[in-house]
């Protein structure tokens, strides 16, 4: 069952990525009338640069983690396998 989840898992990831990428640039134009800067853009600052890092690193990893959690639940729905690990792995 793991493997078919594979396919299902690519698409939404490709979906993760695209609602991230407008959920950003919503959240960034709330914080700044200008384009979020690239860390090699000359004319910014370093707040400004790791702000935008920031905001951009979390709402992707969140976005990413809530599409993944609801394909799972919604792939162990349908098939009756959940497609990850039952348990998280314990630490060292």
């Amino acid at each position: 069952m793991k493997l078919l989840y594979k396919p299902v898992g690519i698409v939404l990831g490709l979906v993760a990525g695209f609602i991230s990428r407008k959920l950003f640039d919503r959240l960034w134009a709330v914080i700044d009338r200008e384009d979020p800067p690239k860390a090699t853009t000359r004319e910014t600052t370093w707040p400004k640069v790791l702000a935008a890092a920031a905001v951009e690193g979390v709402t992707f990893k969140v976005t990413r983690a809530a599409v993944d959690r609801a394909g799972a639940q919604g792939f162990a729905s349908l098939t009756g396998a959940w497609p990850g690990e039952k348990r998280a792995k314990p630490e060292d």
